[in-house]
């Protein structure tokens, strides 16, 4: 392993850990306040996930016309400015927005750095390790955050803002290389061009479709436990669901842990398999009634999506690396993913609205996901990894 990666995994955890802080430090801003209305906190959540989409046309390319290590630095400092604006108080729907912004531009330079780091052998493992260094910084940044937050809220956004600026510093330690030299076409159009270039291949369609399956079921997952736990397994506050959410990601930090000796890029066609066994227990789960069963479910879970999903990040860094640059790929991945989080959310909160009892949204979330992978997985080619899209 090349020792930089270590500073991609430091910068990484720091930039994760305020991510999740800052997130449940805005929660807590909106929960302390009795002016803002019900609907407030998911709006919070859509205006972070907008950018993603807004901007994957420009974001792709920014990575990869400029020095990616340098990108990482553009984008904590972006963030760094959301936060100063919730802690100088100004309107938290446009502060957190900003922090969206600079999330949406650090997506594409951390993934498609890793190949500038690391060789085709050890791609799969260093995936791993950045979605188990995520994931942990995801947790104790959703604990750290909410703590700091019921004590001062100025105090955790200011902490926020040293975290940001301790990953800008550590990405100061990345080598500086440009793959892409800047395109004269403008963004949008060749945004396009590459997706519909990226999309020729199957693998590379496969990797797009597959990261898009994966983060729009775990997304609705989150959603329908709300409504679950407390009518199934009569869960009292947020504290029991959010241990239950835990469990949940404890399995993707093991899958992930795992995957390098089970799917190595070569044979991609095996994520299918975690796929479908994911499926079977978010069914599985739709019939539990006892905690205990309900945890190790979540867990299961949890490993399925980090086989499934690690794998599929690695093969499309390395196909982007050798057709449009990694950065765009990885913005694709991002426009292509958020943007099915919106509408399966959002499809979610309609059927919700409209009285759809939870279990048989987790049933019909394990059908869709059951049969999707099928569909997208049916005509990927059984020979080894193309070397090029």
């Amino acid at each position: 392993m090349n020792k930089h990666i270590y500073f991609l995994l430091i910068a990484q955890f720091l930039s994760a850990f305020a991510d999740n802080a800052i997130l449940f430090t805005v929660i807590a801003m909106v929960m302390h306040s009795h002016d803002l209305p019900t609907w407030y906190v998911p709006a919070l959540q859509s205006a972070f996930l907008v950018a993603f989409v807004v901007l994957a046309p420009w974001v792709g390319g920014f990575a990869d016309t400029y020095a990616k290590s340098r990108v990482l630095i553009i984008a904590n400092l972006i963030k760094a400015v959301g936060a100063g604006l919730l802690l100088c108080q100004i309107e938290p729907l446009l502060a957190y927005g900003i922090v969206g912004v600079g999330a949406a531009v650090y997506g594409p330079a951390k993934y498609g750095i890793l190949p500038e780091l690391v060789g085709h052998d050890s791609l799969v493992r260093a995936n791993s390790w950045i979605e188990g260094s995520t994931i942990l910084a995801i947790l104790l940044g959703m604990l750290v955050g909410a703590k700091l937050a019921d004590h001062s809220v100025m105090l955790a956004l200011a902490f926020t803002i040293v975290l940001y600026f301790a990953s800008a510093g550590t990405a100061l330690l990345l080598p500086v290389r440009i793959i892409k030299e800047q395109s004269s076409l403008l963004r949008l159009l060749e945004f396009g061009k590459q997706i519909g270039q990226f999309f020729i291949a199957r693998r590379s369609r496969f990797a797009i479709l597959g990261a898009s399956l994966f983060w729009s079921t775990a997304a609705v997952l989150r959603v329908i436990l709300v409504a679950w736990a407390p009518l199934i397994l009569h869960s009292q506050n947020a504290t029991d669901i959010s241990q239950l959410t835990l469990f949940l990601a404890l399995g993707i930090i093991a899958g992930s842990a795992v995957v390098p000796r089970l799917i190595p890029l070569e044979h991609i066609r095996r994520v299918r398999f975690p796929a479908y066994i994911m499926a079977v227990l978010i069914a599985g789960l739709s019939f539990t009634d006892h905690l205990l069963t309900a945890r190790i479910a979540l867990f299961l879970i949890g490993m399925a999506g980090g086989v499934f999903i690690v794998p599929i990040n690695a093969t499309l860094q390395e196909l982007g690396q050798q057709s449009i640059g990694s950065g765009s790929a990885v913005a694709i991945q991002n426009f292509f993913q958020n943007a099915a989080m919106l509408v399966s959310v959002g499809s979610y909160t309609y059927a919700s609205a409209n009285h759809v009892d939870p279990v048989m949204a987790m049933q019909c979330l394990a059908a869709f996901l059951l049969l999707f992978t099928f569909l997208i997985a049916i005509k990927l080619p059984k020979k080894k990894l193309e070397q090029q899209v």
